[in-house]
């Protein structure tokens, strides 16, 4: 049974970054190191670029898991972030969630370190509590494509929407006469053959 298209909206989205650390990194198996920090980077980029609520979190610091990917904590030194002491689930630590609601959004975009417990445990928890998730799988990893893809059957049939960020930046945006140069800038940050695309264009239109 086909489901209503609830499309994004950059009035009533929110990005959560949940337990990007650098001793979890490591784990990442399922995309390569350089295009995963890449993707997670472009997440960031495109929250702040529509200026969407953000809300970092981490777990277990003082463990194994290691701190927050020090450019998270730079792009965004004003948002809410939750060291939490141990919860394993986001979602089980207050603090958190008050942060979540304090941003009056109900979509919520989730990416984070691995896909079937750190990204799937409080997607799965926003869900039973009415918001509308959006995973962005491309800045969400884990060990193998076995483990991912399970994590993935799991939240999209709880309800959430696989997106990729390139996705996601383009749902927000809708059309490209809103900011030709700001999206295109976004874009080529982080999509080498898109920065091909653009120098093209630009020089095209430098010419006219």
């Amino acid at each position: 049974m086909s489901k209503p298209y609830k499309r994004l909206d950059k009035t009533q989205a929110a990005v959560l970054m949940v337990d990007h650390q650098a001793g979890l990194l490591s784990l990442v198996r399922d995309i390569e190191p350089d295009k995963f920090k890449n993707n997670v980077l472009a997440l960031a980029d495109l929250a702040r670029y529509f200026k969407l609520p953000t809300v970092l979190t981490t777990s277990f610091e003082d463990g194994p898991n290691g701190p927050l990917v020090p450019e998270l904590k730079a792009m965004f030194p004003d948002a809410p972030f939750i060291p939490r002491p141990g919860q394993i689930n986001a979602w089980d630590n207050e603090d958190f969630v008050s942060a979540v609601r304090a941003t009056g959004k109900k979509q919520l975009l989730i990416a984070g370190v691995v896909t079937e417990v750190c990204v799937a445990f409080p997607a799965l928890s926003a869900i039973e509590e009415g918001f509308e998730v959006f995973v962005v799988t491309d800045a969400s990893g884990t060990f193998n494509e076995i483990t991912r893809d399970s994590a993935w059957h799991r939240m999209a049939e709880a309800g959430a929407q696989l997106m990729t960020w390139f996705g996601v930046a383009c749902e927000l945006h809708r059309d490209w006469r809103n900011d030709i140069e700001g999206l295109g800038t976004l874009f080529s940050n982080h999509i080498p053959d898109y920065r091909n695309l653009i120098t093209a264009y630009t020089t095209v239109k430098g010419g006219k």
